[in-house]
């Protein structure tokens, strides 16, 4: 397991133990983490499940594969720091993620 951070929009944030393997969109919703709706249960058909990444990690995580970048079209104010959380499958290396959740999903 490994700890990442979800940051709200109002600034608090959750700490959540993640199941290395898994998705961070999985271990949002089996958190509880509000804002991360994940739609279509994640097969990267939708944008709910769009996260920002703290700037700091950006270069740590393997970019986004063309079909993430496309669908990332359609999040809700996608900037050089939105993943679809659907697509980060957690590693080891990932202790210590801070994910900061948007104010709204597409």
């Amino acid at each position: 397991m490994v700890k990442i951070t979800f940051v709200q929009p109002d600034g608090s944030s959750v700490d959540v133990d993640a199941k290395v393997g898994g998705t961070v969109m999985e271990a949002a919703v089996n958190n509880l983490v509000k804002g991360i709706e994940a739609d279509c249960g994640g097969s990267c058909a939708c944008a709910t499940c769009h996260v920002y990444i703290a700037p700091e990690w950006r270069e740590k995580l393997q970019g986004a594969e063309v079909m993430e970048a496309d669908m990332l079209e359609y999040a809700y104010e996608p900037d050089a720091n939105s993943r679809l959380s659907c697509q980060l499958r957690i590693t080891p290396e990932m202790e210590g993620l801070v994910i900061n959740v948007p104010s709204q999903q597409s």
